[in-house]
């Protein structure tokens, strides 16, 4: 389901160009709005649609998920912890809600510094791990580690 957007609800924050994986995602410079250079190339991992404050990015569903000429609304809700997928369809009378709880961090929180971290060693230049992989999964620890090993806990309900 290839994105799109709304031009008239865009205002052009360029959060969707920021997070954009697959960098389809660009600004118009007459316009200042968003728009979908290459909707073929769409990883369809929906990050722009979840970054966007304005709701101004919409997704075109398949068949299996949605009617023919539907239109499917994605709803970012934090306070209820949710992501709410709408599908209309084109005659206004069948109308779902989808509600999936969020598992990603808010927008623009927990950017990581990177300019504070220390450079990598040469040891670390030539290894296959990536970026402070061993740091966090302490794999460079001896062994599996579990959440029972570092002494956490699972938490119930939503959470970031």
């Amino acid at each position: 389901m290839p994105t799109f957007v709304y031009m008239t609800r865009c205002d052009g924050c360029g959060n969707c160009v920021d997070i954009c994986p697959s960098d389809i995602m660009h600004i118009d410079k007459t316009l200042r709005r968003a728009y979908n250079i290459e909707p073929n190339m769409c990883w369809e991992c929906y990050s722009c649609v979840k970054a966007c404050p304005h709701q101004a990015i919409d997704v075109r569903g398949y068949a299996d998920f949605a009617p023919l000429g539907h239109s499917v609304r994605v709803i970012r809700d934090e306070e209820k912890g949710v992501i709410a997928w709408r599908i209309k369809s084109r005659d206004g009378k069948k109308d779902m809600n989808l509600l999936a709880p969020i598992t990603t961090k808010p927008w623009g929180k927990h950017i990581p510094k990177l300019a504070d971290e220390p450079a990598p060693s040469d040891d670390a230049r030539s290894s296959q791990l990536l970026f402070n992989e061993p740091k966090y999964i302490r794999m460079d620890d001896g062994g599996l580690h579990t959440l029972k090993s570092n002494g956490l806990k699972m938490k119930e309900g939503v959470y970031y």
